[in-house]
């Protein structure tokens, strides 16, 4: 455990950080794995989900969240479902 005060409070931003991180990424996981379920399925709202995960995509692309060629190869792969 840090002993500076500076130390202590990066160690709770960073604890903030982390969580925040995970969630999104759940999120876009999630986006995409219903995506791809809805295209397997053969579902009518496949278009709806494909342009909600490509969103989620950009969104965590925009952030930092993951790189900007991960963001773009999840997007075509996305795309090809459609």
């Amino acid at each position: 455990m840090p002993n500076i005060k500076s130390a202590k409070k990066r160690v709770l931003v960073n604890k903030i950080k982390a969580a925040r991180n995970h969630s999104q990424n759940s999120a876009l996981k999630t986006a995409i794995k219903k995506a791809n379920a809805a295209a397997v399925a053969g579902s009518d709202d496949v278009q709806v989900l494909v342009t909600a995960a490509i969103k989620k995509v950009d969104q965590a692309a925009a952030k930092g969240l993951i790189h900007k060629n991960n963001a773009s190869r999840k997007k075509s792969a996305l795309a090809r479902l459609v």
